[in-house]
């Protein structure tokens, strides 16, 4: 049985359905009601790691808050005895990136919020990435999340 409690201690992959080396989360830290807190750690390993920069751009930023929004799906999964479904990202709002690079030996922490949810699986959050307490990157993101991805997937190539 999963224990919510021992989240930091858990495998990002069991979460998601990403897979190495696409998974740019590093860590699940709290979960609440319609909320997650997921850390980045930043290396030279890191995915999309520019060595110009000594950092990743900050525009893989939405990718880090469209992660913590699939895991906090996988999370409330895992606590249904359900299966890790696919989403999609749709969009974002209000968009503010307020540093040019998350850098190289950091840190940041990705909190989301679920703002709205419709049964059909569509969905608004309230997403922001803080780094020493500071937020540096914040936007509104819209996903969707059928029951059947097949399906869906079916029904918008006919």
């Amino acid at each position: 049985m999963f224990d919510p409690t021992k989240l930091s201690e858990c495998d990002v992959a069991e979460f998601i359905p990403h897979r190495e080396p696409m998974i740019l989360i590093t860590k699940l830290l709290e979960h609440s009601h319609d909320s997650l807190l997921t850390q980045t750690d930043i290396s030279a390993s890191s995915p999309y790691f520019d060595s110009l920069l000594n950092g990743v751009p900050n525009y893989v930023g939405i990718e880090y808050m469209a992660q913590s929004i699939a895991a906090l799906a996988g999370v409330e999964a895992h606590l249904r005895d359900d299966i890790i479904r696919v989403g999609f990202l749709l969009g974002s709002r209000k968009l503010k990136m307020h540093i040019s690079q998350f850098d190289a030996g950091q840190s940041y922490l990705t909190r989301v919020i679920r703002l709205y949810q419709e049964e059909s699986g569509l969905a608004v959050f309230d997403c922001q990435i803080l780094h020493n307490q500071v937020v540096v990157a914040e936007a509104n993101v819209n996903v969707f999340q059928p029951q059947d991805t097949q399906a869906y997937i079916a029904d918008s190539t006919d």
